[in-house]
Parts: C-alpha cells; sequence; structure tokens
C-alpha cells in the first residue's frame, strides 16, 4: 500500500503561481510512474504532468512551458510548479503513482483561478 498526502493548491489570480507537492509513504520501494492529474467540474480527470517509468517527465500540451515536475526520490516526493496560472486550470489536482501496477491517489487539492 501506498498512501499520498498533498499540500498546497488554493485561489490565485490569473497570471500567478502556485507549487503543489505530494508526500508517498509505505511501500514506496517500487513505485514506477508518480505526477499529477486534474479533474474540472463536469470534466474527466486528465493527466497535467507525470514522470514515466523511464524517468521521462510528460507534460499535457494545454500546461507545457507554464508547469514543472520534479521528483525528490530520496524523500519519495513529486512536486508540480504552476506559473502563468489561467482560469482554465481550476481543478481539483490529484497525486498519482504506480507501484506494483497498482494506482493510488492522493486526496486531492483545489485549484482555483480567479479574479
Amino acid at each position: 500500500q501506498v498512501q499520498l498526502v498533498e499540500s498546497g493548491g488554493g485561489l490565485v489570480q490569473p497570471g500567478g503561481s502556485l507549487r503543489l507537492s505530494c508526500a508517498a509513504s509505505g511501500s514506496v520501494s517500487r513505485i514506477n510512474v508518480m505526477g499529477w492529474y486534474r479533474q474540472a467540474p463536469g470534466k474527466q480527470r486528465e493527466v497535467v504532468a507525470i514522470f514515466s517509468s523511464d524517468g521521462t517527465a510528460n507534460y499535457a500540451t494545454s500546461v507545457k512551458g507554464r508547469f514543472t515536475i520534479a521528483r525528490d526520490s530520496a524523500k519519495n516526493m513529486v512536486s508540480l510548479q504552476m506559473n502563468s496560472l489561467k482560469p482554465e486550470d481550476t481543478a481539483v489536482y490529484y497525486c498519482h503513482v504506480n507501484s506494483l501496477l497498482k494506482a493510488y491517489w492522493g486526496q486531492g487539492t483545489q485549484v482555483t483561478v480567479s479574479s
């Protein structure tokens, strides 16, 4: 089992920045995928940024150049730096990992971009 605890999020004006963090605990030695998804009201959950099993960072087209994902393997943490935020980035953001072919999700943290 893997437990994920997210922090960060909140309300920010368009053009602003936020940083999300996620700490993993439990059976972390077999984690091979780690990243972030989001779900806006009335929409399906979508990948935002994720480290694949080969360590490559992949981004959704809509966030490329604005968001940066980083991983601290020693601390079993992943973060998402979000810059130049837009109203369409408003969503609940979820930390996600895969471990031994099983998916784990954090509880979600709300990000609201509004003036």
